[in-house]
């Protein structure tokens, strides 16, 4: 027996402004997500429906629609995950963008949707201390969840959270709390990445180039119109012959001629001079 009630139209006025803000799809299968994630402030907030609370985003769309769309949003991430991407960026990309950046000395990645960071880190693990010393090397990692961005700045993950990770690597990159249960981002690391809020459904105010872009189990939430005016928006931020990564469960029609694909949901910019 449910605490609260929740009826379908309940659940497809939520989805509907959940679409309308930041275009992810909730399909008839979130259902029971979307309850037990609201139900939550619901109760934080001290109401007894979901029409209440339904009420209550409508017009506090400051402070409540942040919670409410920070409460939707699904962030399951870890670091090197899909590793033949950071492979393939640290055995091919990094030699790639020496030659190719030689003259202006600048390197931009960015990561779009990091969630609580640990991709933008694994990026920065895999690209530290492999360009000149005097290059201009920048990671920009962007999320729709300011809590979670609020976590990714702060670079400190849970033993259990680091677990994949190597001992040299943890040496490297992280300093370990006195009681082992945690571990922090280096300075070093955290000096390559910008953590900004952004919805990818408003306007980018970055102008790029980028030379790769990661943005991976994002698209999942989108339909195709969506994911079509963002391959569109990546293909114009990309550097000619940039790189784009998305997820292993995400897919690019073979309509989208403007990139070549790779293999492994890796894929060019394809020049047309």
């Amino acid at each position: 027996m449910r605490e609260f009630l929740f009826t379908d139209d309940d659940f497809q006025g939520l989805s509907k402004r959940v679409y309308k803000a930041c275009g992810i799809v909730l399909g008839p299968h979130k259902k029971e997500m979307v309850y037990s994630r609201i139900a939550r402030r619901i109760r934080a907030n001290g109401l007894t429906s979901f029409k209440q609370y339904i009420a209550l985003v409508d017009n506090d769309s400051e402070q409540e629609f942040s919670h409410f769309i920070n409460a939707i949003t699904t962030n399951l991430t870890s670091f090197f995950r899909e590793s033949h991407h950071f492979e393939h960026l640290s055995n091919v990309l990094v030699s790639e963008m020496i030659k190719r950046n030689s003259a202006s000395k600048r390197v931009r990645i960015w990561s779009a949707g990091c969630s609580t960071g640990e991709e933008p880190y694994s990026i920065a693990m895999t690209i530290q201390g492999r360009f000149p010393t005097d290059w201009d090397v920048k990671i920009l990692a962007t999320d729709l969840d300011s809590s979670v961005l609020a976590k990714a700045q702060e670079g400190v993950y849970s033993a259990r959270s680091i677990n994949g990770l190597e001992q040299e690597e943890l040496r490297k990159w992280f300093l370990k709390s006195a009681d082992g249960e945690s571990y922090k981002v280096k300075p070093t690391l955290q000096s390559l990445i910008s953590f900004k809020r952004l919805n990818l459904l408003e306007s980018w105010p970055m102008k790029g180039p980028f030379d790769l872009i990661f943005c991976r189990n994002v698209l999942i939430y989108f339909d195709k119109e969506t994911k079509d005016k963002l391959f569109s928006g990546y293909h114009r931020l990309l550097t000619p012959s940039g790189h784009l990564f998305i997820g292993h469960s995400e897919t690019m029609g073979k309509e989208h001629t403007e990139f070549i694909n790779l293999g492994k949901t890796m894929y060019q910019k394809a020049s047309y001079e």
